[in-house]
């Protein structure tokens, strides 16, 4: 394609040598790119979709716009998946490489967010199945003294607040990797990224009243993994 480049495209995501897409089609001469929006990492589907059809047809700048608006959603719920930072930047560079490599293919019948998070989920379940194949460490850390990366707000007014609501923070990180896998992303889906049920069934393949039990169970369990910080000795029973 004309004016672009693997370098050009690595250069968005520097771990990977991202190789150029398939077109089944030569690409249109570059025409003027339309004014920039304003990132958001929840912008419009229609504003997702637009960007994405672009993509199709080989813009670079809408496929740059793409990475902005959606890396740090997507390495903060890997994050939270797989417990380790570093590993969550390398599954989001494959996410997006498949984006990358997808978008000949790419047709809007769904929303924009759910095809993207179809490919995070597929990515992050096989990488805590190598895991348990290879009899890697437990998903909530490598050391005792390395607790799991913290991605909520912190907002307490005196240091005994704070401290008492990171080791809050902390223990519920490790309850909810301690989840089977569908129950900690539907978890993460929805208590951090705020999706509707609709989608997070979409992501996960799962019909609404198969959701609701998957959640209900995992608040059962988060109930009994906190108790002892929730004061609460009759959940733990």
């Amino acid at each position: 394609m004309t004016g672009m480049s693997n370098a050009s495209v690595a250069g968005l995501l520097p771990a990977y040598l991202m190789p150029e897409p398939e077109w089944t089609q030569p690409s249109p001469p570059a025409a003027a790119s339309p004014p920039e929006v304003a990132l958001s990492a929840f912008a419009n589907d229609d504003e997702n979709v637009r960007l994405m059809c672009r993509v199709r047809e080989g813009d670079m700048r809408a496929f740059e716009q793409l990475v902005e608006l959606h890396q740090n959603t997507v390495i903060g719920a890997a994050a939270r998946m797989l417990g380790n930072l570093d590993d969550a930047h390398d599954i989001a560079q494959q996410v997006f490489l498949r984006v990358w490599k997808s978008a000949p293919r790419y047709e809007p019948t769904a929303k924009f967010t759910t095809w993207l998070f179809t490919i995070l989920r597929n990515l992050v379940f096989n990488e805590t199945r190598r895991r348990v194949r290879r009899q890697e460490v437990p998903l909530e850390g490598e050391h005792d003294d390395d607790p799991p990366r913290q991605f909520v707000d912190q907002t307490a007014p005196s240091p005994d607040e704070i401290s008492q609501q990171t080791e809050l923070e902390q223990a519920l990180d490790r309850a909810i990797a301690a989840l089977p896998e569908k129950q900690r992303m539907a978890v993460i889906l929805r208590r951090h990224e705020e999706m509707p049920y609709e989608q997070i069934c979409d992501i996960l393949g799962l019909s609404l009243p198969a959701l609701k039990s998957l959640l209900f169970r995992a608040r059962h369990e988060l109930r009994r993994q906190l108790a002892a910080h929730l004061g609460d000795s009759d959940s733990a029973a």
